[in-house]
């Protein structure tokens, strides 16, 4: 029987005090549910010392055994436990270079990062341990630094991103001294790994308030550290006629503004759709951006490819982008490409993206409409039939293979979603007329 990993941790706990150790909730959990939000994890800090948790909990993980850190797992739940511990100095911004274990649960608070994650909670009276004031932050909505705010992002600068992604996700503001540490600090963002800045994007980009999130990476400068080729986009004024929202920054905000719940590719896409258009910028008779999707896809590749972004989400955010302006060809395009139109991968994203594209401009959702009417009208097995002739048919029919094999079928299935040809033996005929007999 599965087990939640609240229920994990409390029985945790129980069994901590049971054998004469304190035991407390502890960070990010802890600011959920006192924000009536539900935790996605939950932490535990304790007075038992390393050899101590591996004795109680034989079969945890240690994680992170000179922090004194086990993952403890049972019938599909895992709680990271913890040790009470103080850091000493940390020399290369993301590591201390030692740890000492406590027993002062304060002492284990002092060393955290931001107030709202600094507080521990006795699960059984609800009574909350606050050292640092983060229940007084939480009900400002504010995020801050514990101590001193240019110490603790020396210490870590990872915690530059965090805190902005904190402040997108719970739509609170950040705290004035911590916000200029931020900014004085921008710079060391670059020594932080492409992993790690990676996922703090991604988590900015799908946990909620991501227009809020890159108005605060712009604000504090990390955007200009991190993705310049997102910043370019301030500024870019665009035709009017199409987008009286303004510059090609606020459009995309205003798009990302709209996302909810988002897969990480289209909220991606949303974020790259137009990152060609500052470097495509003219004006003829107008503003125009040609080519923005061709420069856009070099630029999204090389930005994405610098972060250590997989493959798979490379290539469907690069299928986002190549395909984002052909849908206002849609209404004008032969049945069988708009067909082949509708059946490609993730279609639902490239329909999300095109939404808040029309939306976030001109408004007009006409070429919208339009695809979910083909949709409804459209079985799927119409949409991909089976082949009615394969290469190995044209073989066996005496052609020789070539590049002209490609040709061929690609023009029988055409054929064939337009309803021109229906059997084997019209679609032979058919290549035969384009392979010469």
């Amino acid at each position: 029987m599965n087990v939640t990993s609240e229920d994990l941790a409390r029985s945790i706990i129980v069994r901590l005090r049971a054998s004469g150790h304190t035991a407390y909730l502890v960070g990010g959990c802890v600011r959920d549910l006192l924000l009536h939000r539900v935790p996605k994890d939950f932490d535990v800090a304790t007075s038992a010392q390393p050899a101590d948790l591996l004795r109680l909990f034989p079969r945890a993980d240690q994680v992170g055994a000179h922090f004194g850190v086990v993952l403890v797992h049972e019938n599909g739940a895992h709680v990271e436990v913890a040790t009470f511990r103080s850091d000493l100095e940390y020399l290369d911004g993301r590591h201390p270079e030692g740890v000492r274990f406590e027993t002062d649960p304060q002492q284990d608070v002092l060393r955290r990062d931001f107030t709202v994650n600094g507080l521990l909670l006795d699960p059984d009276t609800g009574e909350v341990l606050d050292f640092v004031s983060g229940v007084g932050d939480l009900n400002a909505r504010v995020i801050r630094a514990i101590g001193d705010p240019e110490r603790r992002f020396r210490e870590d600068h990872l915690r530059l991103l965090r805190a902005v992604r904190f402040a997108a996700r719970l739509g609170f503001s950040i705290e004035p001294e911590t916000f200029e540490a931020i900014r004085q600090l921008a710079p060391l963002i670059r020594s932080v790994s492409a992993e790690r800045v990676r996922d703090e994007i991604g988590r900015i980009l799908v946990e909620g308030g991501a227009r809020r999130g890159f108005e605060l990476l712009d604000e504090t400068g990390l955007l200009h550290e991190i993705l310049p080729e997102v910043e370019a986009m301030k500024g870019v004024e665009q035709p009017p006629e199409f987008h009286p929202e303004g510059d090609v920054w606020t459009h995309t905000l205003i798009m990302l503004d709209g996302l909810q719940d988002p897969s990480l590719e289209l909220a991606l896409g949303v974020l790259l759709h137009d990152v060609g258009k500052p470097g495509t910028f003219r004006i003829a008779e107008r503003i125009r951006f040609d080519g923005h999707v061709e420069k856009g896809l070099e630029l999204a590749h090389a930005l994405l490819t610098r972060l250590r972004f997989p493959t798979h989400v490379i290539e469907a955010v690069e299928a986002l982008i190549a395909n984002h302006m052909k849908f206002k060809d849609v209404p004008h395009m032969r049945e069988s490409k708009v067909k082949r139109f509708l059946r490609m991968p993730d279609f639902e994203d490239h329909m999300a993206l095109h939404r808040l594209d029309c939306l976030s401009s001109h408004g007009s959702l006409d070429n919208y409409e339009f695809i979910r009417r083909k949709q409804a009208e459209v079985p799927p097995e119409e949409l991909k039939p089976a082949p009615l002739i394969t290469g190995r048919d044209l073989i066996a029919a005496g052609y020789k293979p070539g590049p002209q094999f490609g040709t061929a079928l690609t023009a029988v299935e055409d054929a064939q979603l337009e309803g021109r040809i229906t059997t084997r033996e019209e679609a032979l005929c058919f290549a035969e007329t384009m392979l010469g007999n």
